[in-house]
């Protein structure tokens, strides 16, 4: 099976006004702070959210676009990891400070 990575900003593309606009939005905390206990990432179907599969599937967009997760295919399965490396180098602590923070 061929692994196909999904659009994403390379590193020095991603902005922190996009990625604190992605945080801010509590469906997408809930996924980041999924993938943050994931290290090897998460099935996008296997994501358990109060929400639609298309909505769930906008959202998980929505992070991938601001640089937040990256995703890509394995089979036919779609697999999202937290781009922690990439957001730590370039916002020291902003990420750890967010999954901190009170839910």
């Amino acid at each position: 099976m061929t692994t196909k990575v999904l659009p994403q900003p390379d590193r020095a593309e991603i902005r922190v006004e996009t990625v604190l606009q992605a945080l801010g939005e509590p469906v997408r905390l809930t996924i980041v702070r999924a993938l943050s206990d994931a290290p090897a990432g998460i099935c996008c179907g296997d994501l358990e959210l109060p929400v639609t599969a298309s909505t769930r599937a906008h959202h998980l967009k929505m992070l991938r676009e601001a640089g937040v997760i990256s995703t890509h295919t394995d089979g036919t399965r779609r697999i999202s990891l937290l781009r922690r490396d990439d957001l730590e180098d370039l916002y020291p602590g902003l990420l750890t400070g967010v999954l901190s923070a009170k839910q």
